[in-house]
């Protein structure tokens, strides 16, 4: 398979700003994506959970912009417009007809040039409750809502960069001074540690030119050194966790230390865990759940990360009357048959084919796109990974992955996490 051709045209702004440009005239739309380089992986101890703090922060207003009104500017001209923050970054994104974009633009860079002017005590204090509400919700008070902080808190040391999940400590939160969240932003929040990516209907010189009419003015500021981990090895000890709570099902997460998104085995080692459980098709639905009825559900997956060490995952919920051990060994059986024997060329061929289908869809949206942009500009420092990636994937073979499942997905290698039921 070629090369993708999605046309991209990159600039650096005096300030250190990053902008990269792709012009498509298919629709009068566009998308502005901005990445900085800021996730929970940044945090220092004491202080973490303020990468998403700060995604909180960022929308309660600058020096011309009242709380709130960032968001309803900008649906009022179409927009849809969110941010996220993960290990790795925050980003901040709209998509919206290209009528809209420079109002998109003037307000991304009037937060990022003069937030601390708005970021008050009272801010602060609220923002904080709404995170401690989310995490109530999504995390404290829903089932199996600890399991990602249980994974992270077996697969990696607990001074790693990513040995906390980013919804972070509410004892930290809670103890968070004006002066940390101003430090905060001035030590992350700044052009030069940041991505600005533009897709839709404009060209390179019309994006540059907005991009220096819209943030040029703004001043660099001193990057914080870089701290990249080693790699860590491979786990040993299988270190587990069983916990007893009020959950719907039995339940199983086996995981292991896979090697960083940008390694080259990373990709052979998703697809072997795309073999294993992406889909109705895989090994491990049709073993635990449509053959044995042992599983309600059974799949397998990744989670990408750059920072020296990725997190691979296998999942599955017991059926009621099933032991939650005979799922476990018959999810390791199936992990075993693929170690011994590798993949099949059929099974190769579908997770390929979905893999396909699923990067296509993605570029396809100008917001996707522009996400991807930025994200692999930050992360990778190549915004034309989009163009070639796919023909990477397409081009592995049965071999190389089965020989990437053996070396990274041994079973003496995994952590364990357990939830059974609460007693009635």
């Amino acid at each position: 398979m070629s090369d993708l051709r999605y046309p991209l045209h990159t600039t650096t702004l005096a300030n250190g700003l990053r902008v990269v440009v792709n012009p498509d005239h298919a629709v009068p739309s566009a998308a502005m994506n901005i990445w900085y380089n800021v996730g929970s992986r940044h945090e220092q101890p004491g202080l973490t959970g303020f990468a998403h703090l700060f995604e909180h922060l960022m929308f309660q207003g600058s020096a011309n912009v009242a709380s709130g009104e960032q968001i309803s500017l900008l649906q009022a001209n179409g927009a849809s417009v969110n941010a996220t923050t993960w290990f790795d970054r925050t980003n901040y994104f709209a998509a919206l007809p290209i009528g809209g974009l420079e109002l998109a633009l003037w307000l991304e860079a009037d937060r990022l040039a003069s937030l601390l002017t708005a970021l008050t005590q009272d801010n602060l204090d609220n923002q904080r409750e709404v995170v401690k509400e989310e995490k109530r919700q999504r995390y404290d008070n829903v089932p199996y809502g600890d399991l990602m902080d249980t994974l992270v808190g077996l697969v990696f040391p607990a001074d790693h960069p990513y040995g906390h999940t980013t919804i972070g400590s509410m004892d930290d939160l809670n103890a968070a001074s004006l002066q940390d969240a101003h430090t905060f932003f001035r030590t992350h929040y700044m052009p030069n540690n940041a991505v600005l990516s533009l897709v839709g209907d404009l060209t390179a010189e019309e994006g540059f030119a907005l991009a220096e009419k819209y943030f040029g003015h703004i001043p660099a500021g001193d990057l914080p050194p870089v701290v990249l981990p080693d790699p860590l090895p491979r786990l040993t000890g299988l270190p587990a966790a069983e916990l007893r709570a009020d959950v719907p099902a039995d339940a199983v997460h086996l995981a292991w230390r896979l090697p960083a998104l940008d390694e080259p085995s990373f990709d052979a080692i998703d697809l072997a865990l795309m073999v294993l459980g992406d889909g109705q098709p895989s090994r491990l639905h049709r073993s635990l759940v449509r053959d044995s009825g042992l599983a309600s559900s059974a799949g397998a997956g990744s989670l990408g990360m750059i920072a020296g060490t990725s997190l691979g995952f296998i999942s599955a919920r017991a059926i009621e009357g099933h032991g939650i051990d005979e799922v476990t060994d018959r999810a390791l059986a199936e992990l075993d048959r693929l170690l011994t024997d590798g993949p099949e060329q059929a099974e190769l061929d579908r997770v390929k084919a979905q893999y396909e289908r699923s990067w296509l869809q993605g570029l396809a949206r100008l917001d996707t796109r522009a996400d991807q942009i930025s994200g692999n500009t930050v992360l990778r420092g190549d915004p034309g990974f989009i163009n070639r990636h796919l023909a990477e994937v397409m081009a592995i073979d049965a071999d190389t992955v089965a020989s990437a499942a053996r070396q990274w997905l041994a079973p003496e290698h995994r952590a364990t996490v357990t939830y059974r039921k609460e007693d009635a």
